[in-house]
C-alpha cells in the first residue's frame, strides 16, 4: 500500500471576497509578449511491504550558479530535485477579478515564468507543468484556439531567454493533434535546448496519465511481438522507460503542487506520483508566487518521507 502525504494550505485567498461577474463571454486577446515577467527572483527504492523512513530527500546537485544562499529555513541538501505543478485556477482568477478569461491565462503564463526563474535560482533540477490536458479539447473552441496561440507565441518569444538561462525544454503528451506550426516550433525548441542543463522544463500538452501508461504498455507489447523481450522481462523499470518522463534522469516528482483548492491529481503523472509528496493550496495559479512556493518547499522539507505502508 502506498502512503501519500496530503497538505492543504488553508490561508483564504483575498480574491474569494470579490464578486464574480456572471454571464461574461469569452473575451480573448493575444498579448504582445505573454511570457514577460515584471519581477526577478531574489533570491530509494523500497520493496513492497517494507516501511522505509527517509528523514531527508535525496540531495539535489547544484551548479556554480546555484551557490547563493537559500532563503532562511530551507536546507540545500533537502531541496526536491523534481517539482511538478498542476497550474489550476486561471479562469476562476479572471472571473473573480471581473476580467476576460484570456487575461487569466496570460497571468498564468507570467506565473509560470516566475516559477522557472525561481527553480533556476533554487537549484531544482526538473519542473514539470500540466499545461493542457487531453480533456481540455472539450472546452469552447475559441478558448482552445486562444490557448494554442498563447502557447506558440509565448514559446517563440521566450526561446532566447530559455537558452540564456540554460533551461532545457521537453514536451510530454500526444502532440500530433496540435497545429503543424506549433509542432514544428516544439521540435525546434527541444532540439535547440537539448544540451542545456540548469533546469529541465517538461511541459505536458495534450497529456493524460492513463494514456501515458497505455502507450507504454503498447510499446512493450510490440517489443514482445517482435521478439525483442519476453513477457517475463517486463517490470517497473521497463514500463518507466516508455513513459513520457523518460526524457529526464529524475522521472519521479518529489513534490506535486496543485493550486486553486482542488484535492485531486486530475489524470496527471499517475504512475510517476506513487511516492510523491502532495501540496494543495487555495491560491489560484496566477497568485502563486515566490512566497507560497517557498512555503511549499518548507512543507516538503518538514516531512518524513515513507516508502511503503
Amino acid at each position: 500500500m502506498v502512503s501519500l502525504h496530503l497538505r492543504l494550505s488553508l490561508t483564504p485567498s483575498p480574491l474569494k471576497l470579490r464578486r464574480q461577474v456572471p454571464g461574461r463571454s469569452l473575451d480573448l486577446k493575444l498579448p504582445p509578449r505573454v511570457f514577460s515577467s515584471t519581477i526577478k527572483a531574489a533570491t530509494v527504492n523500497g520493496h513492497p511491504g517494507e516501511d522505509i523512513l527517509l528523514s531527508e530527500t535525496t540531495p539535489a546537485h547544484f551548479s556554480g550558479e546555484d551557490s547563493a544562499a537559500l532563503p532562511a529555513g530551507l536546507r540545500r541538501e533537502s531541496m526536491p530535485r523534481h517539482v511538478a505543478v498542476i497550474m489550476d485556477g486561471n479562469r476562476r482568477w479572471a472571473r473573480m477579478k471581473g476580467l476576460p478569461i484570456g487575461s487569466g491565462y496570460e497571468a498564468g503564463v507570467r506565473a509560470l515564468r516566475k516559477m522557472v526563474e525561481l527553480c533556476c535560482n533554487l537549484g531544482i533540477r526538473v519542473l514539470t507543468v500540466f499545461a493542457f490536458s487531453s480533456d481540455n479539447w472539450f472546452r469552447p473552441k475559441v478558448e482552445v484556439d486562444f490557448l494554442m496561440r498563447l502557447f506558440e507565441s509565448g514559446l517563440r518569444q521566450e526561446l532566447q531567454y530559455l537558452m540564456s538561462a540554460d533551461v532545457r525544454i521537453s514536451i510530454m503528451g500526444d502532440s500530433s493533434k496540435l497545429l503543424n506550426s506549433l509542432q514544428a516550433l516544439l521540435a525546434n525548441a527541444m532540439e535547440t535546448t537539448e544540451n542545456n542543463s540548469r533546469l529541465h522544463l517538461i511541459i505536458a500538452v495534450n497529456y493524460s496519465g492513463q494514456s501515458d501508461v497505455v502507450q507504454a504498455c503498447q510499446k512493450l507489447a510490440v517489443k514482445v511481438k517482435d521478439g525483442l523481450i519476453e513477457p517475463k522481462d517486463i517490470n517497473e523499470l521497463l514500463v518507466e522507460s516508455e513513459l513520457g518522463t523518460n526524457c529526464t534522469d529524475f522521472p519521479h516528482p518529489d513534490l506535486l503542487i496543485r493550486t486553486s483548492g482542488e484535492l485531486r491529481v486530475s489524470n496527471f503523472l499517475l504512475w510517476q506520483l506513487a511516492h510523491t509528496e502532495l501540496y494543495f493550496t487555495h491560491s489560484h495559479w496566477p497568485d502563486f508566487g515566490e512566497n507560497e512556493f517557498l512555503d511549499a518547499l518548507s512543507s516538503f522539507q518538514e516531512r518524513q518521507r515513507r516508502y511503503g505502508c
